[in-house]
């Protein structure tokens, strides 16, 4: 008899251990349904998830896929995830690192023959990863030296899907395309005009009025830098590929993962924070995690990894406001809310 005291304060501590998690998930669930049904002062139009050991716990879609036929979006809906898709390319990048196909700290000249400007003999291909390269256009000399400085932009992921196919003997496309089906992610794709499985459209938004983008900017030469296509669930997929180590090695995944300089971005602060291989090395109330954002097209996009806690949270939303102060606004909330659940005792 007198274990059984013990044995209902085991029980007792377990329920209350669970209500305690069912709490935590509670207080960033309602926020977040609150921020994506508020229309002030602009409207959410997308999908967030929020998973959990590869586990989903939070998923749910707002607004319209099609605003003309109001047509609902659905959370297994193709949104095209724009700088997202950067981080795929830094991949395959450092996979062909390790299978011995390119070096990262040799000159791009090397691997682009044809490049005529003279910083083709100083930047690397480590530069062109982490955007310290200095080129603005691959026929005008660089506007800082290699190494000195950060400046974010499209052109060196295409210089590297150039790299990919000189190195490897196939195209970004193919490349891609083998490891989004290793990796089971069905419903994801590289941009391409001739692709039957079409995203939804893109707007630009402005006062809650919706304009759809009408042409895309997406071509064959900048699908490495912004042309991914996918779902929410996908890069959930793609988060625990990449950030448990089944994508790199140790190595690699570090180099990847490592701050080798340093940028701002409003989501994540107004102050400067570690920069990897498109990825951000962010420190904020007193927790690291990983970040990375898109933009353009009419999509807004969020990627964010919290590794204390294998959590995952990814918003895609099909509007774009047309006001710069609102760029990111919803996203910025959304991730607020989710490391305030995560960060508070």
């Amino acid at each position: 008899m007198t274990g059984t005291p013990l044995f209902f304060t085991i029980i007792f501590s377990v329920v209350l251990s669970f209500a305690a998690k069912a709490q935590k998930y509670n207080s960033y669930s309602k926020k977040i349904d609150s921020i994506i049904t508020a229309s002030t002062p602009l409207s959410f139009n997308g999908v967030v998830l929020v998973s959990k050991n590869a586990k989903i716990q939070y998923l749910k879609a707002s607004g319209y896929r099609d605003f003309e036929k109001k047509i609902p979006l659905k959370t297994d809906d193709l949104f095209e995830i724009m700088s997202n898709s950067k981080q795929v390319t830094a991949v395959l990048i450092l996979q062909a690192a390790e299978q011995g196909k390119l070096n990262l700290q040799t000159p791009v000249k090397k691997y682009l023959p044809s490049l005529t400007q003279s910083w083709a003999d100083s930047v690397t291909v480590h530069h062109l990863l982490n955007h310290t390269h200095g080129i603005t256009d691959i026929d005008k000399p660089s506007a800082f030296k290699a190494g000195s400085q950060f400046k974010y932009g499209n052109l060196s992921y295409m210089l590297l899907g150039q790299i990919l196919k000189n190195t490897t003997g196939k195209s970004f496309t193919e490349l891609a395309t083998s490891l989004f089906k290793k990796l089971k992610m069905e419903k994801t794709f590289v941009y391409n005009t001739q692709n039957n499985q079409s995203p939804v459209p893109g707007y630009r938004s402005e006062n809650n009025q919706f304009e759809k983008v009408k042409e895309s900017f997406l071509n064959d030469e900048i699908v490495p830098a912004a042309g991914i296509v996918s779902t929410v669930q996908d890069l959930a997929k793609w988060n625990q590929a990449l950030f448990t180590g089944k994508l790199l090695s140790p190595e690699y995944r570090k180099q990847m993962l490592i701050a080798s300089t340093t940028s701002q971005h409003n989501v994540f602060g107004k102050e400067s924070m570690g920069f990897g291989y498109n990825v951000r090395i962010i420190q904020e109330s007193g927790l690291n995690y990983f970040g990375v954002t898109g933009l353009g097209d009419g999509f807004t996009c969020l990627n964010v990894y919290f590794p204390s806690v294998d959590t995952s949270l990814i918003i895609l939303e099909n509007q774009m406001p047309k006001n710069s102060e609102y760029w990111s606004f919803k996203e910025a909330a959304i991730k607020n809310a989710v490391l305030k659940s995560i960060t508070s005792p």
